[in-house]
């Protein structure tokens, strides 16, 4: 799951409705989303379809044209003000619905027509790298005063008890998806002894969790509002930082979206143009909005942003790649006849054995061998999928 973050007003529930056409309260005011709103976006990928010359029967997925749009989870978080790891704002409780998130997606208002707080402001007066700084800072903080609460003990248990502090950091943060590998990683950027935690200042402890905060919640940011003539130069600024930036216009998705929705265009998430179906449907204000839609943003910056951002914080951020799971490796169909049905994303080093455990638990555990499909070749438990790979997982199950 990916959590859209980033103070109010910088258009994160507009980007969140885009991304997905799910409804969200979108205001021009602080505070506009108070719940956080969960939805189904979708990341862009070209589909095997086209390289193996079948007509695809996808089930879990969709395809259009040759491009598979494969459902991501989403969750849209309200608005974080500076101090919202103290509690100002309701800050704790909109941190916590982003503690499952596996990375995170920063919507910042490129223009610098957001103040600090939020409230609209003259376009260039606000700096945007602050808003960077200031996330940074209430999520590395906020992590901090969890792990805080029984720091002393976990440390003082590792060095008089010889347990692993790796084990038990894992423990303690296994609900803020935070794993064994972030913590292990974070250990070694910092150079800070784990078997002499005891002996950590305070400032070593929270240059730890910063360097987990960095690894286990991975950030892009969506320079948003790109239409805006002052965030030209912000964006290229921002590109200086040490993250992915995306240059996005999410009004500008969103009503692409909602005029494809309604047929009146021919237009996929991601695309870089569109065509206009029924001209006659659309008055002179309809016409021209979505003219300076193409000449602005389109042909100026390749595509709105948004399906870009998805798609680089799956692929690039949680390094997924995909693969298409298959019963008959012939006919590269599922037991019901259709035509590469699901496509799945795992991360980057995943078995084929574990894909089968993420098919079915079953099959994972009655694995006997896998076929891939582009060489008809059996290969075994510990073959590394790569993208794009059509598999047929054979199990005794499946034999018997």
């Amino acid at each position: 799951m990916v959590g859209i973050v980033g103070k109010p007003n910088t258009g994160k529930s507009t980007f969140f409705s885009a991304a997905t056409l799910a409804p969200a309260e979108i205001g021009s005011y602080p505070f506009t989303t108070i719940k956080p709103n969960r939805g189904i976006g979708y990341v862009r990928t070209p589909c095997v379809c086209k390289e193996f010359n079948v007509k695809d029967n996808p089930v879990n997925s969709l395809c259009l044209d040759g491009i598979r749009l494969i459902p991501v989870e989403l969750i849209d978080c309200a608005g974080l003000v500076p101090g919202a790891w103290q509690g100002r704002g309701l800050g704790n409780q909109f941190l916590d619905e982003v503690r499952k998130a596996d990375a995170l997606i920063h919507i910042i208002d490129a223009s610098g027509g957001t103040d600090s707080e939020g409230r609209a402001c003259k376009p260039g007066e606000h700096d945007p790298l602050e808003d960077v700084r200031f996330l940074e800072h209430e999520i590395t903080m906020w992590l901090v005063n969890i792990m805080k609460r029984d720091w002393s003990k976990i440390a003082r248990t590792a060095e008089t008890e010889s347990k692993d502090l790796l084990s038990m950091l894992e423990e303690r943060l296994s609900g803020l998806s935070i794993k064994r590998s972030h913590i292990f990683e974070a250990l070694r950027k910092t150079g800070l002894n784990a078997e002499k935690p005891t002996l950590w200042s305070e400032e070593d402890f929270i240059r730890f969790v910063d360097a987990l905060r960095q690894i286990a919640k991975p950030m892009l940011i969506v320079a948003n509002k790109i239409d805006i003539p002052t965030a030209e130069e912000n964006l290229e600024r921002l590109k200086e930082l040490n993250y992915l930036v995306v240059p996005c216009c999410a009004e500008a998705e969103l009503a692409l979206r909602r005029a494809a929705e309604k047929k009146l265009i021919d237009y996929r998430p991601g695309d870089c143009n569109f065509k206009i179906n029924k001209p006659e449907q659309l008055n002179e204000s309809q016409r021209k909005a979505l003219e300076k839609i193409r000449e602005k943003i389109l042909l100026k910056h390749g595509s709105t942003g948004v399906q870009e951002a998805i798609n680089m914080a799956f692929f690039k951020l949680l390094g997924m790649i995909t693969v298409y799971p298959v019963e008959d490796v012939e006919h590269l169909s599922d037991h019901k006849g259709r035509v590469l049905p699901d496509a799945y994303l795992v991360p980057y080093g995943t078995t084929a054995r574990q894909l089968a455990y993420m098919i079915h638990s079953e099959l994972g555990e009655s694995f006997i061998y896998a076929v891939e499909a582009r060489e008809k070749k059996r290969v075994g438990e510990d073959y590394v999928l790569k993208d794009r790979d059509v598999i047929s997982i054979i199990s005794a199950k499946k034999r018997a």
